[in-house]
């Protein structure tokens, strides 16, 4: 899988692979293609969290071999797991070869491409194709694309060396772009898009081919997967306004993508709200408005193989 939200993926504007917007019909069919110019902006937005994640990391797993990103999205981590560590080569699993082709075309750029590879195929499965077991393991925001995240988690503790980790990034908080108060409409515009994001994501996971409900304790879901939790730690990216343009473009496109796929089910206040943030004209929208910022926190739970 993609990260949505990044993520590919939840909420997209919270995720990072990764961010997770895909309101589409039919909740499983999320056009990861159409949506990788916004993974990519998000996850190079969110690089300062990830460099901070992948630091934490290195005191964890010291010198891996082989890095496995499942579900990598366009590579933009694979890419900053390569920087991070020199010494090992890093492979990209995802479902979607064109964004496997914008991973290589990353590593290609990026100077990396001699110790970087590819691998498409939907997970967990895909990883059976691996040529030998992964010293780390990286799962940013993919695991909830997939039906039975247990039996997925035994998956990929299955595709770790022994002393191996597996990373794996779910949870955290949903974004922030702008104050509670924005000057009109009702207060608390972001509060209420996140309680529709909650529904669309709560059926996406059960649409989801295969789907189990689960408790979301990843530690004791780790533990399941017969592996030996070590570290849980959440990440801030804090870009405060006045931001940068970079970062506005990105608030522009998740909350365009937001009216697209949920503005139907917002009240008729909200949705107008909704329209004068996104109308460039507009003097108050996100375009032109001094405040808006990027505040979001992302978890990574880490567990080693320990036979």
């Amino acid at each position: 899988m993609a990260h949505e939200d990044h993520d590919h993926q939840q909420q997209l504007h919270q995720d990072q692979h990764h961010g997770h917007h895909g309101h589409h019909q039919d909740h499983s069919d999320i056009d990861w293609g159409e949506m990788a110019p916004l993974l990519e902006a998000q996850a190079e937005l969110f690089t300062p969290l990830y460099e901070h994640a992948m630091a934490w990391l290195a005191k964890r797993q010291t010198e891996p071999g082989l890095i496995v990103d499942a579900g990598s999205g366009p590579g933009v981590i694979a890419c900053l797991l390569a920087d991070a560590f020199p010494g090992a080569r890093v492979v990209a699993v995802d479902a979607s070869e064109p964004l496997l082709e914008r991973a290589r075309d990353r590593a290609e750029r990026l100077g990396v491409a001699d110790r970087f590879g590819t691998l498409a195929g939907e997970l967990p499965g895909a990883l059976d194709d691996l040529d030998y077991p992964a010293d780390l393991l990286w799962a940013g925001r993919s695991l909830h694309h997939l039906g039975d995240q247990r039996a997925a988690l035994a998956a990929f503790a299955d595709r770790l060396a022994r002393g191996g980790t597996l990373a794996l990034q779910e949870g955290g908080l949903p974004a922030r772009f702008l104050p509670r108060d924005i000057g009109f409409g009702r207060p608390g515009l972001q509060a209420r898009l996140d309680a529709l994001e909650a529904e669309w994501f709560a059926a996406m996971r059960a649409d989801l081919p295969g789907s189990v409900t689960e408790t979301e304790d990843w530690p004791a879901l780790l533990t399941a997967a017969g592996l030996r939790p070590t570290g849980t730690r959440t990440f801030l990216l804090d870009l405060p306004a006045p931001t940068t343009d970079r970062a506005r473009a990105y608030v522009v496109a998740s909350l365009t993508r937001t009216r697209e796929g949920l503005g139907e089910r917002l009240d008729a206040d909200d949705r107008a709200t909704l329209d004068r943030l996104l109308d460039p004209d507009d003097k108050a929208s996100l375009h032109h408005r001094p405040d808006v910022f990027v505040l979001a926190a992302q978890t990574v739970y880490t567990a080693v193989r320990a036979k």
